[in-house]
């Protein structure tokens, strides 16, 4: 063996002969991972008459075992907009850091001397950005496996709720959610929230009494789900954002009384 450290666990050549990586394959095509590990679950919003909830919670699925439980997965922009992801966690990273640099960007390309405009890139521009940022990737056959949310106002000064996934596929409604929570949450927020129309009638406590009975739900129902979540509040003042939200009223403590339950004895 050559003991050399550059060269550790590889044949001398001048007694093996050269070193064969054919196996190795390295004139193939390049590959790309095409199947999430570490995931993240359900993303919430919801429009009121004054701006956008959004909601989510902190933890990253490794397959079936909840191993991360302290990922954040909203995402501001520009202090004007937010971003909830679903789905790929590296993807999500990946994601960030192209938005840490766009916002950047943004920031030394505006003219804007006006205090308190808007920037440049307001939520409905952000949201054509990153769906055609994910169609590119999709007809690359490299996807960013996400769904996204983007929350914020449009450039009237409306709220703005959009969704993009990884074919770049993108829809609006005055509440969407992503995953589990499209089954299990999205007929509550209908019900507060069935049409545009009834948008106005909706109060900013209303809409965050909603989504956090929606991350409850989604807590007992959903099991790649977390009690602990993030959430975020969009208005014209700009985002309120909280990561450590915890679940209140917790029903699950019933269950040490249960015999077998645990490591109890019968």
């Amino acid at each position: 063996m050559d003991h050399r450290p550059q060269a550790w666990g590889r044949p001398r050549d001048d007694v093996y002969g050269a070193y064969d990586a054919s196996y190795m394959q390295t004139n193939q095509p390049n590959q790309h991972t095409q199947s999430p590990i570490v995931t993240g679950t359900s993303v919430l919003g919801m429009k009121f008459k004054d701006g956008v909830v959004i909601a989510a919670d902190n933890l990253a699925s490794y397959g079936s075992l909840a191993r991360f439980t302290d990922v954040k997965r909203l995402r501001t922009f520009a202090e004007s907009s937010v971003v909830g992801f679903g789905g790929d966690v590296s993807d999500m990273q990946y994601l960030d850091r192209h938005l840490t640099e766009l916002a950047i960007d943004e920031a030394y390309t505006s003219t804007t001397t006006t205090p308190n405009a808007q920037p440049t890139l307001n939520a409905r521009n952000l949201h054509k950005y990153l769906s055609k940022l994910l169609y590119h990737r999709r007809s690359k056959f490299d996807p960013l496996w996400n769904s996204l949310l983007v929350a914020g106002l449009d450039e009237a000064g409306a709220p703005f709720l959009a969704a993009a996934d990884l074919l770049g596929t993108t829809f609006t409604s005055p509440s969407l959610a992503t995953g589990f929570g499209s089954m299990l949450a999205q007929p509550i927020m209908r019900g507060l929230v069935p049409d545009e129309a009834s948008v106005a009638q909706v109060t900013r406590e209303q809409a965050i009494n909603c989504v956090r009975e929606c991350m409850k739900v989604l807590f007992y129902r959903d099991a790649r789900s977390l009690d602990s979540y993030s959430l975020a509040v969009v208005t014209k003042d700009g985002v309120e954002l909280s990561e450590n939200e915890k679940l209140e009223n917790q029903s699950w403590a019933f269950a040490d009384r249960i015999k077998g339950y645990g490591t109890q004895t019968v």
